[in-house]
């Protein structure tokens, strides 16, 4: 008997408001099989009553709420899942529902990858930020010993639906959040995206959906063409070594900083080095900083000791050595670039002055 591959099973995305999707059609599939909705705080009080009232199938679905925010996105929480899984005597046919923004997509697709060897799972993201990033493309993982996604898995859920209208219940900051990787897959991929990003200033108001489904496609083709992370789907990361290492530094802190943000801080200081190390021009560079600089405070940390530290355990490093991408052009982006301590300061240090 052969199984399908990684590739074979990657998650169909389906656009529009959720009653005019498949979805029901998806949760007929599961009659007579128990359905559980997992949500968190927000997406309890907000988004919840909509799906249970709109799908007669869930009307008795098991309810999982976990609590909210990026430091709960963590193996004590997994287990708290998992005993509730198990109490309720759920089995491999039945279904887990991830409603809510990249904490649930992430750590509910892990739960469900692992629970049993692997429990039926659909995306239903409600942030911008699991829209366009953390419910598209089959990453599951959580956070460990204060690292950012050191333990997950690929795994495909049965079906991602997008549903735009699930961003009306989000406050200001969390559409900044999500921007940020709408930027990325601009900066990597698509210099008139970039362009259209640019001219954006007030995003909850001019936000397109149209400009949402293209960020979201350029995710999904990289991904279609490397799935399991062995080369271009890489370029994905951008940003991320140096946000991830951001995210770590000030999880546990007063000022914690949101995947997006840290991110966003991630892919200017990114960009610094591309000059320097690749291709980016110093114009191109200057565009990508003001943009940066008007949507996201800096907040960088003196440390640089302490953020080189949380470096160190990035995912794409290799033989020892932080590895990182890096532009070669706005809409141009290159991989598994070595990365050395003197480059983080200097790239620090036009911040620090």
């Amino acid at each position: 008997m052969q199984t399908a591959s990684f590739s074979e099973q990657l998650s169909p995305i389906e656009w529009g408001p959720l009653l005019d999707t498949s979805f029901e059609t998806q949760l007929s599939r599961f009659t007579n099989r128990k359905i559980a909705i997992l949500v968190d705080e927000n997406t309890h009080n907000h988004c919840l009553e909509f799906l249970i009232t709109g799908f007669d199938a869930l009307a008795e679905a098991e309810v999982i709420m976990l609590p909210a925010g990026e430091e709960n996105k963590v193996l004590e929480v997994c287990f708290q899942v998992w005993e509730t899984l198990t109490e309720a005597g759920f089995g491999r046919q039945d279904l887990l529902i991830n409603l809510g923004g990249g904490m649930v997509t992430d750590l509910g697709g892990f739960v469900a990858s692992v629970y049993k060897r692997g429990l039926a799972f659909i995306n239903i993201p409600t942030s911008l930020l699991a829209m366009v990033d953390a419910a598209v493309g089959g990453k599951t993982g959580i956070d460990f010993e204060g690292l950012k996604n050191q333990i997950g898995t690929f795994a495909a859920a049965q079906a991602t639906y997008i549903d735009t209208g699930f961003l009306q219940t989000l406050p200001s900051e969390e559409w900044a959040n999500g921007f940020a990787e709408l930027l990325k897959n601009a900066l990597i991929s698509d210099v008139q995206l970039w362009q259209d990003l640019s001219k954006i200033q007030d995003i909850q108001k001019e936000l397109r959906f149209e400009t949402i489904q293209q960020g979201v496609q350029i995710k999904a083709e990289i991904v279609a063409k490397d799935p399991s992370e062995n080369g271009l789907r890489k370029i994905l990361n951008f940003g991320h070594t140096i946000g991830h290492a951001l995210e770590s530094y000030y999880l546990n802190t007063d000022t914690p900083l949101a995947h997006g943000h840290a991110v966003a801080i991630g892919l200017l200081l990114e960009s610094k080095l591309s000059v320097g190390q690749s291709s980016l021009t110093q114009a191109e560079f200057l565009s990508i900083e003001t943009r940066i600089k008007s949507l996201y405070t800096l907040q960088i940390p003196n440390d640089i000791e302490g953020l080189w530290a949380l470096m160190q355990h990035d995912k794409k490093n290799d033989n020892g050595e932080v590895r990182s991408c890096l532009l070669t052009a706005i809409g141009s982006c290159i991989f598994d670039q070595k990365l050395v301590y003197a480059d983080l300061q200097a790239a620090l240090a036009i911040y620090h002055q």
